[in-house]
């Protein structure tokens, strides 16, 4: 791959995923306190990317990619999801808000399965090139959150608008990508292909824990950073980015854990880290308890490494060769689709019953909750999930 390509590759990552970071981590903020909306209604907004995620890969699959060159598509979409930002900011009502983030979740999510195919065919050897291009997309989310927490704009509109601006660049630099041609009848992937893992108990085992370890994940989310601000803890944004910190660290050790301690020992870490992150949440506090706080963000990188990205390579290697691209398309639907609809339900009724005032929340009561499903989630797991054979990354 040439060194110009790989410059647009990298860009294009950079900001496509700076766009999500810019909006998505403090709009529970936003809505609470500039909206003044419920914690349900948060809820239904965060329900929103949920719901576009099941959307998508229809849209990507059957649509764009059979049609149209990938980064037309996207360049139109994300100036489209520029004007819908923009507007999101004249926008006081809670209600209209949250159907305003829906359209443009419609709008944004089918660009992340662009920009892979963008970056992949471009690519002579994926498996070693793709990371190196795809980390620049972390490298955005953490600029998003350090600019946004040192600006200190989190409870305002200006979020938005800058993922409004960032979101119309890309949309301008997307039509000097290089081209990705539509692949026709060829991209016929089919999420029911997939269906065939269920006759693998493990699997049905391993696929029930993660829809519902969904519903922690979905607490942190929406309400980590209006957790962190109540407090008063200072650039909450930009301190919440040492999650992608430890993200990208971690992320780098599963290929080698995968292969010597297994596919059940490295879920089981990713649990144990969802229960701990919210305990230390439930117990934390500035002052002597504030590493409780810092370790409950850090722990993101096990939490979600170790959970989720060993899954996705757990579901590639059960799935094989042949079906593999159709099994990746149902896990994220599964997951962050119905899974993070029940958990954004959960979340904003936990979080309204727990309300103290118009500013203040019981906030031990409500980490609690995600504390508990965790826990529920962990034994479950080790009850019932027995992988007979050894499953083997790719290093």
């Amino acid at each position: 791959m040439k060194f110009k390509t790989g410059s647009q590759l990298a860009f294009m990552m950079f900001v496509e995923y700076f766009i999500w970071g810019a909006w998505y981590v403090t709009m529970g903020t936003y809505m609470l306190s500039h909206l003044h909306t419920s914690g349900t209604l948060v809820g239904k907004a965060y329900a929103a990317l949920a719901a576009a995620t099941i959307i998508s890969p229809f849209f990507v699959g059957r649509i764009a990619d059979r049609y149209f060159p990938a980064q037309r598509v996207m360049g139109i979409l994300h100036l489209l999801g520029a004007v819908v930002l923009f507007c999101a900011t004249r926008v006081t009502d809670g209600d209209i808000f949250k159907w305003m983030i829906l359209l443009y979740s419609l709008l944004y999510m089918p660009t992340i399965a662009l920009s892979n195919s963008v970056a992949f065919h471009q690519m002579s050897d994926p498996g070693r090139q793709f990371p190196w291009i795809r980390v620049f997309g972390t490298a955005g989310w953490i600029v998003a959150g350090i600019l946004i927490g040192v600006w200190k704009i989190e409870m305002t509109a200006t979020t938005f608008n800058i993922a409004a601006i960032a979101s119309a660049c890309l949309g301008i630099v997307s039509f000097g990508l290089p081209d990705t041609p539509p692949k026709g009848a060829e991209s016929k992937t089919r999420v029911k292909e997939a269906l065939v893992l269920f006759k693998s108990i493990p699997y049905v085992i391993f696929f029930i824990a993660a829809i519902l370890v969904c519903i922690p994940l979905s607490f942190y989310y929406g309400f980590a950073n209006p957790f962190l601000n109540e407090l008063g803890m200072t650039d909450a944004a930009a301190k919440m980015t040492l999650g992608q910190f430890s993200e990208g660290l971690f992320i780098l050790a599963i290929p080698f854990l995968f292969n010597r301690i297994g596919v059940k020992n490295m879920l089981l870490m990713g649990m144990m880290a969802w229960l701990l992150r919210y305990v230390c949440f439930a117990y934390g506090s500035l002052g002597a308890h504030a590493w409780m706080l810092y370790a409950g963000i850090i722990l993101h990188g096990v939490c979600y490494d170790f959970f989720f990205v060993t899954g996705y390579m757990y579901t590639e290697k059960k799935a094989g060769e042949k079906i593999k691209n159709s099994a990746q398309q149902l896990f994220p639907m599964a997951t962050y689709g119905a899974g993070m609809l029940i958990g954004t339900w959960v979340s904003g009724l936990v979080v309204d019953r727990n309300i103290v005032s118009a500013t203040s929340h019981d906030w031990k009561s409500i980490w609690l909750v995600p504390a508990y499903i965790a826990a529920g989630v962990l034994v479950y797991f080790i009850l019932f999930f027995r992988e007979k054979k050894q499953l083997t990354a790719n290093v």
